[in-house]
């Protein structure tokens, strides 16, 4: 579909400030050998305070600045959930910003794409007791690939995020670099980022600070300058993610047992999409000492329980993987030193990274990691550095340290998509 068929335009004055200056060494700041008044940015503006302050800061360097804001989802109370972001609140807040700052700006309606390629299969995921990050997959399937395509077909020269990241060119493209703020790196998010969509992007905000980021606004008098930050999963207004999947799939949780590592029943359970690997909280068993959810078996409808150490996972197993490092990560018939991060909240850590063709991968965590669970991901990053972004995968399978696995769903794609609409259909019978 054509962009021009699904925009809404508020204000298609485009108008360059006359301060504009000639690119320094014939390279303006996003990299192109032009003036910026002749370089065209399209911004992908949520409504937050950091896409908005990345499109002021490009504006005011004098580059052509059009704003697109992503219409992802409506769903009633979601819309003015303080930390929501692409909903009714959120646009209108984008829709302020670029009259301020006097761009143009549009609005995508991806509410069916989104329900489609996120939500759906976070909730697939789920039920077949995998732990998802709908986050990645939105920026995969909606913000950098269809929004990619709308900021080519406005003739973009790039497409500008408010994501805390840095990219810059190398002799193999475009590489993309952890942020300089660790509490705000964004990079694990954006793993399945392609070489392609690398050299289009931009990310202004890599090299501030959040703290940076806010006083700009308020430099530029932006009434998003204190606004709280979006949530990681925009369309949980809840927090509870059981009532958003029951939502999607009426009556998919069955009740069944909790059990110890030998299969001896503790207690039972409503629905194993209320639990997540490492849990500790709210088991309702008791055996003496701490219990953790260990591993979740959604064929036997079973939540399996143990101790602590049974956490602690040595080698993980991944499919999808995307690489964007240096030359073909297939190419390689030794393992490679990498750093590896299987949480977005966890520093990354020394690993083995093993390539087993066919976009799949062996890591093997030098130190080992407690709750690695199915559906999460796994990030590399350069061993000697740890800045710049190698890759990464979909965790499908996990070993502890006693050789027990964690499985999540088949890694061959279309048996995966047949598992998921066989759960769905299931649930709606």
């Amino acid at each position: 579909m054509n962009v021009t068929e699904v925009i809404r335009p508020i204000d298609m004055s485009v108008s360059a400030p006359s301060s504009a200056q000639e690119p320094k060494g014939g390279v303006n700041s996003l990299g192109f050998a032009k003036p910026p008044a002749e370089t065209r940015v399209v911004v992908a503006m949520s409504g937050g305070v950091d896409s908005s302050v990345t499109a002021a800061l490009l504006k005011e360097e004098g580059y052509e600045v059009i704003g697109i804001t992503l219409q992802l989802y409506d769903h009633g109370a979601a819309i003015a959930r303080k930390g929501a972001c692409c909903a009714g609140q959120d646009i209108h807040d984008a829709r302020l910003v670029a009259e301020k700052i006097g761009i143009p700006h549009y609005v995508l309606d991806y509410e069916s794409r989104f329900r489609d390629q996120v939500m759906e299969e976070f909730a697939d995921s789920y039920l077949a007791g995998e732990t998802p990050i709908p986050c990645v997959r939105c920026n995969e399937r909606v913000k950098f690939r269809d929004m990619f395509q709308a900021a080519k077909e406005l003739g973009a020269d790039a497409l500008a995020t408010g994501h805390y990241i840095a990219s810059e060119p190398g002799p193999d493209g475009w590489q993309m670099l952890r942020a300089a703020d660790p509490e705000r790196d964004q990079s694990y998010f954006l793993f399945t980022t392609t070489r392609e969509q690398l050299d289009f992007l931009r990310f202004p905000l890599g090299r501030l600070h959040k703290a940076e980021t806010r006083a700009i606004a308020q430099r530029y008098g932006l009434g998003v300058a204190e606004k709280p930050d979006s949530q990681d999963i925009c369309f949980v207004p809840s927090g509870r993610y059981a009532d958003v999947i029951l939502k999607l799939r009426p009556g998919a949780a069955e009740p069944g047992d909790i059990v110890d590592m030998d299969g001896n029943v503790l207690g039972r359970h409503d629905g194993i999409l209320h639990y997540t690997i490492g849990q500790r909280r709210g088991l309702g068993v008791a055996m003496g000492e701490p219990l953790y959810v260990v591993r979740l078996d959604a064929a036997k409808k079973q939540v399996v329980v143990g101790p602590k150490d049974m956490l602690l996972t040595h080698k993980i197993e991944l499919a999808e993987v995307n690489w964007i490092g240096p030359g073909n990560l297939d190419e390689n018939d030794q393992p490679l030193e990498v750093l590896a991060k299987v949480r977005s909240t966890r520093p990354p850590a020394p690993a083995l990274l093993v390539p087993l063709g066919e976009g799949r991968a062996r890591v093997e965590l030098k130190t080992g990691e407690d709750g690695v669970a199915p559906g999460q991901a796994c990030v590399f990053y350069d061993a000697q550095t740890g800045a710049r972004v190698l890759g990464g995968g979909w965790i499908r399978r996990s070993v502890n340290r006693y050789g027990n696995a964690v499985r999540g769903r088949p890694l061959e794609t279309e048996t995966a998509r047949e598992a998921a609409r066989g759960v769905k259909q299931r649930a709606e019978a």
